[in-house]
């Protein structure tokens, strides 16, 4: 016998369920009901409502609303067979996969990435990701919903003097990254007076210490540069469509780098901390190369392999007393310049009053 499938959303005495779409919700316990439906269905079982009510010990409404779930949210071509009183799928239908459950730890991993898109505003991700999020967040049942909303008051990100990033540019630079174009810009470097016109072929960008940067080639200096976002002046200019070149390995590239900053150098790295910063360089991966090491009344020593020495400078500093470099010698030195110059510039208390 040949079936007739009907469209349950034509049907609506077999289907009374009248909730929009983005209005249904199921419980926590629906997903070995819904597979199982899925199954039955697939083996052309065609049951009903009242079947499916009486086997799950649910009312038919409740069937009925599973039903719409699946079609809804799930794609399932769902139909209803008058003359087998059931329901069949009018195409084939096999990647089913229910309600999407999570445990505790995926909730709260949820919640981080909630709290963790908020660190892309002023940038062209941000509505995407939360477009994508809140999508994610509909499919769950609606006590999983509810305990995402608990942890919003006990979870948030607190990132340190964020950039503040211009759209514009960042979409411009984010677009010739995505279709392969080549840029033309006006760059700042860091102290300068006058930005500099750049060419620029971009390869990728990166979010470090809350900074955005752009990785690529510079056609005017024939090597790879890296770029502040931030320090883009003026409008950015998307030309035509660049070759990649097939040497750029962005892990290989940085892997020497303390953060961004490269160098041709080669140094050993060896700084000790005292008991008070101890624990939390230990807590810490700062460095693929970093060998960590105790040392007699509760300090640690800290070695790396760097190629440049700018930006663990900078991070020794932070310190204060509590960081010694031990090598190398250079290191040490830089440091210790300026921390003289810093003595100048701070007198004591009586050498003020004086």
């Amino acid at each position: 016998m040949k079936k007739r499938p009907v469209s349950p959303r034509s049907h609506s005495p077999a289907h009374p369920f009248t909730g929009s779409p983005s209005s249904l919700s199921l419980g926590r316990n629906a997903s070995e009901r819904l597979q199982k439906i899925h199954q039955l269905i697939a083996a052309n079982k065609f049951p009903n409502a009242i079947q499916l009510a009486a086997q799950f010990e649910v009312d038919q409404k409740t069937i009925r609303r599973d039903i719409e779930w699946m079609k809804t949210h799930a794609d399932a071509p769902i139909a209803y067979d008058r003359k087998r009183h059931g329901y069949c799928y009018s195409e084939p239908f096999d990647n089913f996969l229910g309600i999407p459950t999570v445990t505790e730890a995926e909730m709260f991993s949820l919640m981080v990435a909630s709290k963790a898109i908020e660190k892309y505003q002023a940038t062209p991700f941000h509505k995407p990701l939360q477009m994508a999020f809140n999508k994610l967040a509909a499919q769950l049942d609606r006590k999983i919903r509810f305990s995402l909303q608990d942890f919003d008051s006990v979870l948030s990100f607190r990132p340190f003097a964020p950039e503040v990033q211009d759209t514009q540019r960042y979409e411009a630079v984010a677009r010739a990254l995505q279709h392969g174009r080549a840029l033309r810009f006006d760059y700042r470097k860091p102290g300068g007076k006058r930005p500099e016109p750049r060419r620029f072929h971009p390869y990728h960008l990166t979010c470090i210490e809350n900074l955005w940067y752009v990785i690529g080639y510079d056609e005017d200096r024939a090597d790879f540069r890296t770029f502040v976002l931030g320090r883009i002046t003026g409008p950015v200019t998307v030309g035509e469509k660049f070759k990649k070149r097939p040497n750029f390995d962005l892990n290989k590239d940085l892997r020497n780098s303390f953060m961004i900053m490269k160098g041709e150098g080669d140094y050993e790295i060896v700084i000790e901390f005292d008991a008070w910063a101890a624990d939390m360089v230990r807590e810490r991966m700062w460095h693929a190369s970093q060998q960590i090491t105790t040392l007699p009344g509760g300090g640690s020593r800290l070695r790396l392999r760097l190629s440049a020495l700018e930006e663990i400078e900078r991070w020794v500093l932070s310190w204060g007393t509590h960081a010694t470099v031990i090598k190398p010698e250079v290191l040490a030195q830089r440091v210790g310049t300026i921390t003289r110059a810093l003595a100048k510039r701070y007198p004591t208390i009586s050498e003020t009053i004086k």
